[in-house]
This record gives structure tokens, sequence and C-alpha cells, in this order.
């Protein structure tokens, strides 16, 4: 687009109030619910298996997700009707049907795996089993939370600036049981400046986020020179890419590839842009919040 598993955790710029925590949870049968407080301003509702019971058939059968093991699809099983259930009660996703979240969702997700994996292995380094992986701006979890699940070798961090949503990504990571997420809610223009995150994750992804000259300066400075940068796009971001081409240089990467991946989308197709780390960020990058997007370089 690591090296040890990671401690689930989330982290707030500010604390989580639990009237707004409930406001967005959506309403469950009280038989169904533990409540578990946990230090440090966190509280998380988790909710039993069989509160998630399959409202999604069991013969989903799309190529991408038949490719992963039993536990694997119970997890994305579980998150779609968790992803289901939230979106009755706050925006997460236009998309309102289990089939259209497994096809247009989930598939776009697992499809970049494979051209992302090629890349890395042919330009990054030798193995592909234990990277570090960011997903910038992920919303409901896409494609990040998905990735997690497809590669549990893999430490992905979510980020995400809107409260509401960390808040749902929590829960499901929470229900699902994944080890090796962690949510991070911020802007990509602070954890770019701060020297914890800044080039410090082996790939880093983004979907259905911005133009690309405006995730050039979001996602770049948040990649190792050496590691990838993977904008997941529609089925022709061509003059998108060519207006961009500055920005990644600016950015010290390079456009390596566009790899077309097959997608449930009404055009047959997506693309997966991916951008290869040349060089060092310059310390200027990236610039104040706001500002990529308001004077895109």
């Amino acid at each position: 687009m690591l090296i040890s598993t990671c401690v689930r955790a989330i982290l707030f710029s500010s604390p989580v109030s639990v009237g707004t925590f409930f406001k967005h949870l959506p309403t469950l049968k009280p038989s169904n619910l533990k409540l578990n407080h946990i230090p440090a301003r966190k509280t998380i509702i988790s909710l039993s298996s069989s509160s998630a019971s399959s409202s999604v058939a069991a013969g989903l059968d799309t190529p991408h997700f038949q490719t992963l093991n039993s536990h694997q699809k119970h997890q994305i099983r579980l998150y779609i009707d968790s992803l289901l259930e939230w979106n009755q009660k706050m925006n997460l996703t236009a998309v309102k049907e289990e089939t259209e979240v497994m096809g247009r969702h989930v598939e776009d997700s697992l499809a970049i795996i494979e051209p992302v994996r090629n890349a890395f292995l042919l330009h990054c380094g030798s193995s592909f089993e234990k990277l570090s992986v960011v997903d910038v701006g992920s919303g409901a979890g896409l494609p990040g939370l998905i990735l997690a699940i497809a590669c549990p070798g893999w430490k992905v961090t979510l980020l995400e600036s809107m409260n509401k949503r960390c808040i749902f990504l929590e829960h499901v990571v929470s229900l699902i049981g994944l080890q090796n997420v962690q949510i991070v809610r911020d802007r990509a223009e602070n954890l770019g400046q701060n020297l914890d995150f800044r080039e410090g994750f082996d790939i880093a992804v983004a979907r259905a986020v911005a133009e690309m000259r405006v995730l050039a300066e979001y996602c770049l400075p948040l990649v190792r020179v050496g590691g990838l940068f993977v904008a997941a796009k529609g089925h022709d971001p061509q003059e998108e890419v060519t207006k961009a081409e500055r920005a990644i240089h600016l950015m010290g990467a390079s456009l390596l590839q566009t790899c077309f991946v097959e997608s449930h989308s009404k055009y047959g197709q997506r693309t997966a842009i991916i951008c290869l780390k040349d060089g060092p960020t310059p310390r200027k990058y990236p610039r104040a919040p706001g500002t990529p997007s308001k004077l895109p370089l």
C-alpha cells in the first residue's frame, strides 16, 4: 500500500462522553448487552455473538471472500451485520443491503491485496506477512478493517477524524475480536507531523477520501522510505492521477503503477493507484489541517 502483535486500543484526542456514545448506539435488547468499563476514558459495548447472528446469508459467494478461511468469513459477516445495524442510526455508508456491502465494500477492499502484494514484494521487501499499515480516513473501516481480517499478521491503524465513526470502529473491533488493530481519532495532517507516526508505516491506504493531490499529502508523510501508498479509485482515474504527479513527487514519492481490479460496481472494475516512497517527505508537509483540501498542490 508488524513485527509484533498489537494490543487493540483507541486513541482519542479529546474525551468521549457517555451521552455521545449512547446517542449513536443502535437500539438493542438489554438481554444481549454487556457493558464493560475500561480505564482511560473509554467505554466499550460488546455484544454476544448471538446478537449478531447472521442476517448475512451464509452462502455469500463472491470470489475474494471465498478465499478466506471459515473464521475470517465469520468475522466479515459479523462486521456486515454490525455495519448495517449501526447505519440505521448514523451515516456510515449509502449501501443498505448486505449483498451490496459484500459486493461493493468487502470485495473491493479484498481485491487490492493481490496487486499490493505484488508491488511490495517486487519493490519494498521480501516478506508480505508482518506489515504496519495505516488506513487514512477509514470511515466505516474500509478498507483497513477488512485488510486486518484478511491479513492477521499485519498491524493495522485505522485513522479517522470523526468521533462517532471511531465509536463504531471500536465497537466492531471488539465484537469481532481483532487484536491487530488500533484506532486513532485525529486528522491526517496532524498525524503526519507527529513523530510517533510520521514515516512509520510500510503501507498507507485510502479509499473514497479525497482526490489524489490531497491524498498524496495526507498519506505519503506517514509512509516509510521504501514503502507504498495505495489509493483505491474508480474505473477511470487517469486525469486525476496526472494532476497529482507533482504532489506525489513533492512528498518524496513516484507513481509506480495503476492496477485494474475486478469490481461489482456498475463499471465492472476499479483501480488501485500505487506509489513508491523514494525519499523522505520534506518537513513542511503535510500542511496545517484543512490546507491540503483547500489548496491542493
